[in-house]
């Protein structure tokens, strides 16, 4: 899957609220999207502007057959660290930090 289709349904999940968030620890400065430092507004603002440069594409590492989407850009003047995955209907949360 390229990132012009990965970037259109984490889009897409953003806008319908089809969106989980791993556990893990550090939340509080590895996801700030789920302590609502960072808006779902803010986040599709900063996808939405992402570059296919900025895009990396693994697997999962407890399961293989999973694609874990990384994107790596600057926002704002921030560098910005956003890592998830999908499980239909929905986009889920590794990470988003600066």
């Amino acid at each position: 899957m390229g990132f012009k289709r990965v970037k259109k349904q984490i889009l897409e999940c953003l806008q319908s609220g089809n969106i989980l968030h791993e556990s893990r620890g550090d939340i509080d400065v590895k996801n700030l999207l789920l302590i609502e430092e960072l808006s779902i507004d803010e986040l599709i603002s900063i996808v939405a502007r992402a570059r296919g440069n900025e895009y990396e594409c693994s697997p999962h590492h407890i399961s293989a057959d999973i694609d874990v989407h990384i994107v790596k850009t600057v926002y704002d003047g921030k560098s910005w660290y956003i890592k998830w995955y999908f499980v239909e209907p929905s986009c889920i949360f590794i990470s988003v930090h600066n």
